[in-house]
């Protein structure tokens, strides 16, 4: 639980961005969704933010592919929300 809690706090910390896009996509997927994801798609959220503000904004506008299939997924979700 502990682990969860620091996890979730780290991923928080890491959506807040230098672009205000990437916020106000990622912002309202994490207040709705964080809690709920599988630990798969907390690694690959964990690994999506560790590209800089404009690659990350091209994924997520789907200018650019994410690297696999669960990247990819994670991004329609974050999308819809």
């Amino acid at each position: 639980m502990i682990q969860d809690a620091r996890v979730h706090h780290r991923i928080r910390w890491r959506a807040r961005r230098g672009l205000l896009e990437n916020d106000l996509l990622l912002k309202p997927f994490l207040a709705s969704r964080l809690e709920s994801l599988s630990v798969d798609e907390i690694q690959t959220l964990d690994r999506l933010l560790l590209l800089g503000d404009n690659e990350l904004l091209d994924v997520l506008m789907g200018r650019k592919g994410g690297a696999n299939a669960a990247t990819d997924a994670l991004v329609a979700q974050i999308r819809k929300t």
